[in-house]
């Protein structure tokens, strides 16, 4: 039994990397040598033309992508992390109503509020620009971020913020001194999540902005040409596109699990 369910793993876990063996090796190979006959054959020689074009055309929209996700993903990790504080240690009248709204919004779809959100940012001079953008992926991002943070929160020993109090902190100095230390896993989690979200997302990306000020994820799709597309350049620029997700969970891998874990349990 335990040899047929190794066999079905290592089965399925060949059928998941299959197209990133072919969008890797065909990254690495020149115009002439991609073809649907050659797709499963490695690189004659190894061509870093992909690399480079893709390179010069996506660079731009790289750095947006940097300045978009990041500060996205620190606004929404920490108030995420005050509003799990608050609805899990601070519990006030119409508290739960409250929460439940604000998951609510995690089950609206982009499409159906697009218009009236091109609207608002018009109306605010924000559309068209990544400040924009960072201001709808953190509120649009709040719910999750504030889910997993009252999970989070909801283990922690409520005799430790008496002790804080009884001490003479206050609310934000129970938050700083006591809550926001042992939060790490938690914003680990919460930071990868969004990050990712916020960098691979597509819709907001492309109605929201132009070229000058489009993330990576749109100057990818127009890497496309008009009449012939050079296969080795799209997957030079998917690899380059996907590297900071890939690094993301490289690094910080075994703490995403560590913090799902633990906030599963104190939940």
């Amino acid at each position: 039994m335990r040899t047929l369910l190794y066999c079905a793993l290592i089965v399925t876990g060949i059928l998941y990397l299959a197209p990133i063996y072919v969008l890797l090796v065909t990254s690495f190979k020149g115009l002439s040598e991609v073809t649907l006959d050659r797709m499963w054959m490695l690189p004659e020689k190894l061509d870093f033309t992909g690399y480079r074009i893709a390179m010069e055309k996506l660079f731009p929209n790289l750095m947006n992508s940097l300045m978009l996700a990041v500060p996205a993903t620190l606004i929404s990790s920490l108030l995420g992390s005050m509003n799990g504080y608050i609805l899990s240690k601070w519990q006030f009248r119409g508290s739960n109503f409250l929460f439940t709204c604000m998951l609510f919004g995690m089950f609206i779809p982009y499409q159906s509020v697009l218009i009236p959100l091109i609207r608002f940012l018009q109306n605010l001079d924000l559309y068209n620009s990544i400040p924009g953008l960072i201001l709808v992926h953190v509120v649009y991002g709040l719910p999750i971020c504030t889910l997993i943070f009252r999970n989070f929160y909801a283990g922690v020993p409520m005799e430790l913020l008496e002790a804080a109090k009884i001490d003479g902190t206050g609310f934000f100095g129970i938050y700083r001194y006591v809550i926001f230390p042992i939060s790490i896993t938690g914003f680990v989690v919460v930071g990868i999540w969004q990050f990712t979200s916020v960098w691979n997302e597509f819709l907001f990306a492309v109605t929201l902005t132009t070229q000058k000020q489009q993330p990576i994820m749109v100057a990818l799709q127009n890497l496309s040409g008009s009449q012939i597309v050079q296969w080795n350049v799209q997957m030079a620029g998917a690899l380059l596109a996907a590297l900071p997700t890939l690094l993301v969970y490289i690094f910080l891998s075994r703490y995403f699990v560590k913090g799902i874990m633990a906030g599963s349990i104190k939940g």
